[in-house]
C-alpha cells in the first residue's frame, strides 16, 4: 500500500510540475501568434508584403486590431490585390492597426481613442453593444504574445490621412 501510495503521489507532483513549466512557457511573438491561430492568413501575407515581420516580432510591447481572413474578405478584391502591390500605402494600413504598449481590454474601454504606429489616432467606442475601433467591433480580446497584445476585429480599418 504504502509503494502505491508514494506511486501516486509522485504521479500528482509531476502533474504538478507539467502544469508549472508549460505555465513558464513564454508566449509567442505576434507574428507567430497570428500564424499559429490560422484565422489572420491574409493579415500575415499583408505584414510579409510590407516587411513589418521583424518589427511585429521585436521587442514591442504591441496592441494590434487584427482583422480575420473573414474581414478582408468584405475587401472588394481588386483593392486588396492593388494595396498589396503598394507597400507604402499596405504599411500605413498596416500600422494604423498597432498601438504602442500593452493595452488591455480592461484599458481600451476606458479610452475614447488611441494613437497609432501609423501616426493618427483610431476612434474607440466602448458602449452597451460591445467595443468597437473605428467602427470595427472587437470580437475577441487579450490574446497575449510575448511581445504585446491581439485585440481580433471584424473590418479592416483604414486611416483618415
Amino acid at each position: 500500500m504504502r509503494k502505491f501510495s508514494l506511486f501516486v503521489a509522485s504521479l500528482v507532483l509531476a502533474g504538478f510540475a507539467s502544469v508549472s513549466m508549460a505555465e513558464d512557457k513564454p508566449a509567442a511573438d505576434i507574428v507567430d501568434t497570428a500564424v499559429g491561430a490560422g484565422s489572420f492568413s491574409t493579415l500575415v501575407t499583408a505584414v510579409k508584403e510590407a516587411g513589418l515581420v521583424e518589427t511585429l516580432k521585436g521587442k514591442g510591447p504591441f496592441t494590434v486590431f487584427a482583422p480575420t481572413d473573414e474581414a478582408f474578405a468584405k475587401v472588394p478584391k481588386e483593392t486588396l490585390a492593388a494595396l498589396l502591390k503598394d507597400k507604402e500605402k499596405l504599411t500605413a494600413v498596416l500600422t494604423y492597426h498597432v498601438v504602442p504598449g500593452k493595452v488591455m481590454a480592461a484599458d481600451v474601454v476606458k479610452l475614447k481613442s488611441a494613437k497609432t504606429v501609423q501616426g493618427s489616432e483610431v476612434t474607440i467606442d466602448a458602449s452597451a453593444g460591445g467595443v468597437k475601433v473605428d467602427g470595427a467591433k472587437v470580437i475577441k480580446t487579450d490574446i497575449v504574445c510575448a511581445n504585446g497584445v491581439i485585440h481580433v476585429i471584424d473590418a479592416v480599418i483604414l486611416p483618415k490621412k
